[in-house]
């Protein structure tokens, strides 16, 4: 393994860290903030990293896959450390655990906050919140790329190791250009919803907060009641359409530039999660309209949370807990489900589901005709038993991450809604769950244990597992090798 090289580029993007945190310095000072200083401070110390450790090149600049999925779970975790500092150091938030689970579920993407009075903080610390977002939404790697050079030699590596869904798709031959054409379309939707929020009567800086949680799909707010603080039909109609927007894929929208509608009309995952949003909100719109008395309310209200929900947004207009157990209960699994691949969504992702169904179809067919050839296709094309073997593992990985999670969390004694729920809300990168966590609720009263078990779960999910398993995994081997050395020596 190239650690020299993993340590370059992991010091270059910490290095990006510190001119970012200029930002809401910046934003802490227009509003004659002290917080600000607590930007400028982290942003010496990551500067310092950064010229220790991401100036020179190493002579070996080749890394492979395994180099890339570390860099990956290294750079998420490092950014989080780094970033939860200003939170700390202003005593936004005085414990820094709490202030490392709130940067994780930012950058993540996630929006489960430990934060009882949001409104509280100062307008710098606010903004930092909300801008970790729109960073981690098409991940802080490819937000690298965008911004430097970092490594054109093996940069596909890293991007494969970060863009979520089962196949990872090249746009452009240069993974440079690739992440800078996403980022491009990224920016230009955030741009456009920040400018119809404005329309509708919002100021600049909420405007800003809502777009970052938009379009990074993380949910954070500035106001305790979320977007129903908003009592605004024409801005909760904005966020629901964005939201959905943001959990396509955005290979769709690159495919929309070129004029090629026939692959976005032919997209299997596209007419999928727009049928799923659709007939889950109303189903649940049936479900609750006794509760509202007025149809068009109840089903502005159902198709926001769904839209919410699948996209792992985690803005809400009202409080889901109230809501009949059928409703609950497809809200609980489009926490699962979640958005498209190469979105900005979590989740299992669409596309998994998809592939996993016409699986098991093919099995059975199998098995009734022995002798058939059958094979799963996706969009017409054939798919390739790795991807297929990719999606089972991923599966099978996701299921004992929540079995672990849950049994860990259970410790603390709180209802198995809760407990549940809480694990589904972090790993799947939504915020609130249900119970104690639900949308009025916060994550605050957990013990440290389940705390860090979270932020672990919250990694996890936006790292579609396996770079963080990865990380885990060659950590545990460093460690038992170096046991079985110091038990050896001392026992010679």
């Amino acid at each position: 393994m190239n650690k020299k090289m993993i340590r370059y580029i992991v010091g270059k993007m910490l290095g990006v860290e510190a001119a970012l945190l200029l930002l809401p310095a910046l934003v802490g000072a227009i509003f004659r903030e002290r917080s600000a200083l607590s930007f400028l401070a982290t942003a010496a110390v990551l500067l310092v990293v950064f010229l220790c450790t991401g100036l020179k090149k190493p002579e070996s600049t080749t890394i492979y896959a395994k180099e890339g999925l570390v860099v990956v779970a290294l750079a998420w975790i490092l950014w989080s450390l780094f970033g939860a500092l200003p939170f700390f150091l202003s005593h936004s938030i005085p414990n820094y655990l709490d202030a490392f689970f709130e940067t994780v579920s930012g950058f993540t993407t996630t929006g489960s906050t430990i934060l009882t009075d949001v409104e509280a903080l100062p307008k710098g610390m606010a903004f930092w919140r909300s801008f970790t977002h729109w960073v981690g939404g098409m991940g802080v790697l490819v937000f690298v790329m965008v911004l430097t050079t970092l490594d054109k030699k093996n940069s596909m590596y890293l991007m494969r190791a970060e863009v979520p869904g089962p196949e990872k798709d090249k746009l452009l031959p240069k993974a440079r250009s690739t992440a800078q054409l996403l980022y491009g379309m990224y920016l230009a939707l955030t741009i456009v919803e920040i400018l119809f929020l404005l329309f509708g009567g919002m100021n600049l800086f909420d405007s800003l907060i809502h777009a970052f949680g938009t379009a990074g799909t993380g949910g954070f707010s500035n106001y305790a009641a979320s977007v129903a603080h908003f009592d605004s039909t024409y801005i909760h109609v904005v966020i629901t359409v964005f939201m959905i927007l943001f959990g396509i894929n955005f290979n769709l929208y690159f495919f929309l530039l070129h004029r090629d509608f026939r692959s976005v009309f032919k997209n299997g995952e596209l007419r999928v999660y727009l049928s799923v949003i659709f007939v889950s909100a109303l189903l649940i719109t049936l479900n609750i309209v006794h509760m509202y008395g007025n149809p068009f309310v109840a089903f502005r209200d159902a198709m926001f949370q769904v839209g919410s929900i699948i996209t792992t947004t985690g803005y809400t207009t009202a409080d889901f807990n109230l809501w009949p157990e059928f409703s609950k209960c497809i809200l609980m699994l489009l926490m699962v489900l979640g958005a498209c691949a190469s979105s900005t969504g979590g989740g299992i992702k669409v596309s998994r589901g998809i592939i996993m169904l016409k699986s098991i179809h093919k099995e059975i067919k199998q098995m009734m005709h022995p002798k058939s050839v059958n094979v799963v296709r996706m969009n017409g094309k054939k798919l390739g038993k790795d991807i297929v073997q990719n999606v089972y593992i991923y599966l099978m990985a996701y299921v004992v991450i929540v079995a672990a999670s849950v049994l860990i969390l259970s410790l603390d004694n709180y209802d198995f809604g809760t407990t549940f729920s809480a694990v589904l809300a972090t790993l799947n990168n939504i915020g609130p769950g249900m119970g104690a966590v639900g949308p009025v609720g916060s994550f605050a009263g957990f013990s440290p244990l389940s705390k860090i078990v979270l932020c672990l779960d919250m990694l996890a999910g936006r790292l579609e597992i396996f770079p963080f398993l990865m990380l885990f995994s060659l950590t545990w081997k460093k460690t038992f090798y170096v046991s079985k050395k110091i038990l050896y020596e001392g026992v010679t």
